[in-house]
């Protein structure tokens, strides 16, 4: 089963599964659950949510449970770009320190109780193991990361190669790693969707296929947004929108120097047996399910397709880009005349490109996976008999500094963002939409909101 022949065999499976989907949606295999729109538009709510991922559907929750009136409107459906596209990890592993207090506030609010983790989000702790030897600088920077978090005492620690054959047996490697062992993972595909129908039940409005062209505001405030169904009063907007939040703001006048990256990921059936902790090895990673089956990709293979807004902000990104030129697989197509084309400035009657692309649905790159595949397959032979049951791609919404940015946006009073998560969103969006919702309320934040604040970034230019 480990053998040469059978590593093959995992890669012709995928290449005959990516062969049949060329002319279908990259969906194929993605199962994310279903969320009803409801019938009818408030005409008035406290807060208007832009952006129905896991961090506004978060928010939404956290508002709610405050007892404001909010309404959470998305373009297309709910977690159906990234936030159901993601691996699934939710982990403090390798984080920037700034980001450490938000994501321990994140893994208490994913597992207790009274917050999500009473919820079907199919989170569970399974530890996470990033292996040495996926760069020559591994073992170093991975101890300098532990000295940069000491202050927060994780339970991350480096192990032995021994260590780490104990913790993920059946492997053909003898390499140690980097170890956390309260890390863990939820299911994407439903994750979101029971969140936002938990804020429901709390009081909220959800509205799909309802984009939000613009804000509306008197004496310099927010006093409501124009939605493609009618307009909705309101004293205060989130917009939580991942990749659409750079086209939204900058027609606002605000410039936020976001970009795009392209993961790609492959769901298998289940595969009995363990491995159970999740990986990050060299040119592979995965995350078990909780039906037996793994999530299976490269762990920081994205790929940077060339497009406009790559020349705008390469200023921003330039020092971004040249340290991570290792994992970015850079591409000039298709996607540059596709937002080429997309209009970056219109009117509240007129469509948006929030209405032109309702669901944006890449297709993943299957020489990636197929890579992941026969990678998986020789560093662990129980994946050589691996059935795959779908492939995807997702776009991840990216900063310059990969920090996101949450809070007041200074330039319009009563207009708020959480976008920006660059990769990291879904395991901390229940943080995000914890503090995001501390702030619009005026209450004392969780954690630190300082590092996440728009204004880090000096802009000297406008939105063009």
């Amino acid at each position: 089963m480990g053998s040469a022949a059978g590593y093959a065999e995992a890669g012709e499976r995928l290449t005959a599964l990516t062969a049949t989907t060329g002319s279908k949606s990259s969906c194929d295999g993605l199962l994310v659950q279903p969320v009803a729109g409801d019938a009818s538009l408030p005409k008035a709510v406290d807060v208007v949510v832009v952006g129905a991922g896991i961090v506004g559907a978060s928010a939404t929750w956290f508002l709610a449970r405050r007892g404001l009136k909010v309404a959470l409107c998305e373009k297309g459906v709910v977690g159906g770009e990234q936030s159901g596209r993601n691996w699934g990890w939710c982990r403090n592993t390798l984080r920037h320190p700034s980001e450490i207090p938000l994501m321990q506030q994140a893994m208490r609010d994913w597992r207790d109780p009274a917050v999500f983790g009473g919820l079907d989000t199919g989170f569970r702790t399974s530890g996470i193991l990033y292996f040495t030897g996926r760069n020559r600088d591994d073992e170093s920077t991975y101890r300098n990361w532990l000295d940069s978090v000491a202050e927060y005492r994780l339970d991350s620690r480096m192990v032995t190669a021994a260590e780490a054959a104990r913790l993920v047996p059946g492997g053909t490697q003898s390499v140690g790693g980097l170890y956390t062992a309260s890390d863990g993972g939820a299911e994407p595909e439903r994750a979101t969707g029971v969140i936002a129908e938990a804020a429901r039940a709390a009081g909220a409005t959800i509205h799909t296929t309802c984009a939000v062209r613009t804000i509306e505001t008197e004496a310099g405030r927010v006093s409501g947004v124009v939605t493609e169904r009618g307009p909705i009063r309101c004293r205060a907007v989130l917009l939580a929108a991942g990749i659409w939040s750079r086209l939204f703001a900058g027609n606002l006048g605000i410039d936020l120097p976001q970009l795009k990256v392209m993961g790609s990921v492959m769901r298998t059936h289940p595969l009995p047996g363990e491995p159970d902790v999740s990986v990050a090895g060299r040119r592979f990673g995965w995350r078990k399910r909780d039906d037996g089956g793994y999530i299976v990709s490269q762990a920081d293979a994205t790929v940077f397709d060339i497009v406009p807004d790559s020349f705008r902000l390469l200023r921003d990104f330039r020092p971004a880009l040249a340290s991570g030129l290792r994992s970015l697989r850079l591409r000039v197509g298709r996607r540059f005349i596709e937002e080429a084309r997309l209009a970056r400035r219109w009117t509240a009657d007129a469509a948006t490109p929030f209405e032109q692309v309702r669901i944006a649905d890449p297709q993943p790159a299957s020489w990636v996976l197929k890579q992941a595949a026969a990678k998986v397959a020789e560093a662990y032979p129980v994946f050589a008999g691996m059935q795959i049951a779908g492939c995807w791609g997702g776009l991840i919404d990216v900063m310059p500094d990969a920090l996101p940015v949450i809070g007041p946006i200074a330039a319009i009073p009563g207009l708020y963002m959480a976008t920006g998560f660059s990769g990291h969103g879904f395991g901390i969006g229940p943080g995000a939409g914890r503090l995001t919702a501390e702030l619009v309320c005026g209450e004392k934040p969780c954690v630190d909101p300082t590092a996440f604040r728009l204004e880090r970034f000096a802009r000297t230019r406008s939105f063009v």
